[in-house]
């Protein structure tokens, strides 16, 4: 990981999280181990969108759960600038019907993050909560009522009035258009970026709808079976994809105005199992480019060449391809 010269907001070096997976039963018999993250570094800095992209199953929405407490990695580090992780990192998730008490109201909801972090009396709770309300365009009134009465793009702005209650600095947007009918995704999706420029945050967005990552990140990661293979600035990594898992993704993403996938000749069979990776490079039995030592040797992030440090690619085959193309 190649680090920026400010001091990065939030900073992961070598986080390793696997699952350990048994049979049914009180005795069951273990079945293997999912490798969810493997050796994944990063850092986000202040202000800025990090978008992390990839497959269903790449380790996604594992890294933001690690994140925020609510797994614990088995090895590496999590570093934060602030003093109180829990306070000023929140998380919006994917199902906004499925994150919301339906037992308890809208206010009793969006104050949780105050009572547990002890923010505010009862009076200051109740005036926050109206501004956060005003500020996702719903009413103050809405308080009171539940999550049953709302429709799906008013839930997910309640939960984004959950997240920003306690005043965080980083918030962490776990997948959250995709259960959104298409004709809101876009209204939450801008306003998102609305509410982060006025209260100048910083978001970890997570997704695999390329459109809304271009449209709304700064960089990107992308994420296959739990590694990063290539990180670099958004316009770099559309406008010059490296690695061919990348590239891949890029070609099968809908095609604006078209309204159909492009066909893609560069992923072939599907993707492996977390139970078990393959040796060497885990996306090498699926590339077009592997060769024998792809299986053997696991590539490192390496910088492209002709671009900054911050466009990484780990796949020596594809560089050297790029180097001889540039030459």
């Amino acid at each position: 990981m190649t680090k920026n010269s400010a001091q990065p907001l939030l900073e992961i070096e070598h986080l390793v999280k696997h699952f350990g997976l048994k049979s049914p039963g009180i005795f069951g018999r273990s079945r293997g181990t999912v490798h969810a993250l493997n050796d994944v570094s990063f850092a986000i800095q202040k202000g800025e969108t990090l978008a992390i992209v990839g497959e269903s199953g790449c380790g996604k929405s594992t890294l933001a759960r690690v994140i925020t407490g609510l797994h614990q990695p088995d090895f590496g580090q999590i570093t934060y600038a602030g003093k109180n992780l829990r306070q000023n990192i929140q998380m919006i998730f994917q199902d906004p019907f499925a994150s919301l008490n339906p037992r308890l109201t809208i206010g009793d909801i969006i104050a949780e993050p105050l009572i547990i972090h002890k923010l505010g009396t009862p009076a200051e709770r109740q005036k926050r909560i109206e501004e956060v309300l005003e500020s996702v365009s719903l009413q103050k009134s809405d308080a009171q009522k539940y999550p049953h009465q709302f429709s799906g793009g008013q839930r997910q702005r309640i939960a984004i009035a959950r997240a920003l209650i306690s005043e965080p600095e980083l918030i962490i947007a776990d997948e959250p258009l995709s259960a959104l009918d298409v004709s809101i995704q876009s209204q939450i999706l801008n306003l998102l970026m609305k509410i982060k420029a006025a209260r100048e945050l910083t978001y970890l967005f997570i997704s695999h709808d390329l459109a809304s990552v271009a449209h709304i990140a700064d960089r990107v990661i992308v994420m296959y079976l739990g590694q990063i293979v290539e990180s670099g600035d958004c316009e770099s990594i559309f406008n010059n994809p490296i690695h061919p898992y990348t590239q891949a993704l890029i070609l099968a993403a809908p095609a604006i105005g078209i309204g159909k996938r492009q066909k893609s000749t560069l992923i072939v069979g599907e993707s492996a199992s977390p139970l078990a990776p393959p040796t060497g490079c885990f996306y090498h039995p699926r590339c077009p480019k592997s060769l024998d030592s792809c299986g053997i040797e696991a590539p490192t992030l390496s910088p492209a060449l002709g671009e900054n440090n911050s466009h990484l690619v780990a796949c020596p085959i594809a560089l050297n391809d790029r180097n001889l193309t540039v030459s």
